[in-house]
């Protein structure tokens, strides 16, 4: 069977633990290869060579940044303690997301998967959460989740999309998923007014989509809402949802809004982003 390389980056917080067993739970059913990764938010004038020595500009202490780095390579190994040998973990220096990006497409990670807090109002519309701008940035899929998930029974998974121009999308990731958990795929088209026309030329991508992307086990569906966010939190009530998967175009911030953000910062659902396609 094939196995999945995951990328938990990790703070220490109760998000990370999140995450970790959210991992576990794919582990039952795919062998998995764990990594964790803490990045030290320091500026660009801060280095660490290959020797784990560190250099800086002289404006910032380099015993403190030491000191820092000391305590979070105490509590890595402290990670190999709780959940084994098995586990790799790393070290890096840098802007926390930036890194994160970086890292993982550098060693060619199949999967990042990060607990979240999430984001409202003021926060979200001036800095969002380091997983939502994560999401706009990674060309890795990325799995986020808010809560404990360790007794998710993965069996239905909803795919969201505009299947009006279907093609083959990045989807291996969900494609694994797909062959180990044996799951139905729900693919949901959401749109502010629906038509007969419009509704059967859907259905049809639908079907397209699936042939292109392998997907045999399949429902379709098409809901009305006045946006997608709103459209899936409907749509999981009415249809209780596993996991929600979604793709994003990378483009995200204050002036311009991301359904895929804001499901991230909002849904208390696991949700899979990965890059569309252009």
């Amino acid at each position: 069977m094939e196995s999945l390389k995951v990328l938990i980056p990790t703070d220490f917080s109760v998000q990370a633990e999140y995450a970790y067993l959210m991992v576990k739970k794919l582990e039952e059913k795919i062998p998995v290869e764990i990594h964790f990764l803490h990045v030290l938010n320091v500026p660009d004038t801060v280095t660490m060579n290959k020797n784990g020595v560190i250099e800086t500009c002289g404006e910032i202490n380099v015993d403190f940044v030491v000191s820092q780095k000391d305590i979070a390579i105490r509590k890595l190994n402290n990670l190999k303690t709780l959940y084994g040998e098995n586990i790799k973990t790393h070290f890096e220096l840098g802007k926390v997301t930036t890194k994160i990006v970086s890292y993982s497409e550098e060693n060619k990670f199949d999967l990042v998967v990060m607990g979240t807090k999430g984001a409202w109002g003021l926060k979200e519309k001036l800095s969002g959460s380091e997983t939502q701008i994560i999401a706009r940035q990674s060309k890795i899929p990325l799995l986020s989740l808010m809560c404990d998930r360790s007794d998710l029974i993965i069996e239905n998974i909803l795919l969201v999309h505009d299947f009006t121009n279907p093609k083959n999308e990045n989807l291996a990731l969900l494609q694994k998923l797909i062959k180990a958990f044996n799951t139905k795929v729900h693919l949901l088209q959401i749109s502010s007014r629906n038509t007969d026309d419009g509704n059967k030329a859907a259905f049809a991508g639908m079907d397209t989509f699936a042939s292109l992307n392998g997907i045999s086990n399949f429902e379709k569906h098409i809901l009305s809402d006045k946006d997608i966010e709103n459209g899936v939190i409907h749509f999981n009530q009415m249809h209780e949802m596993d996991i929600i998967c979604i793709g994003t175009h990378g483009k995200g911030g204050l002036f311009h809004t991301s359904a895929t953000e804001k499901l991230i910062n909002h849904l208390f659902k696991p949700i899979i982003s990965y890059q569309l396609k252009n």
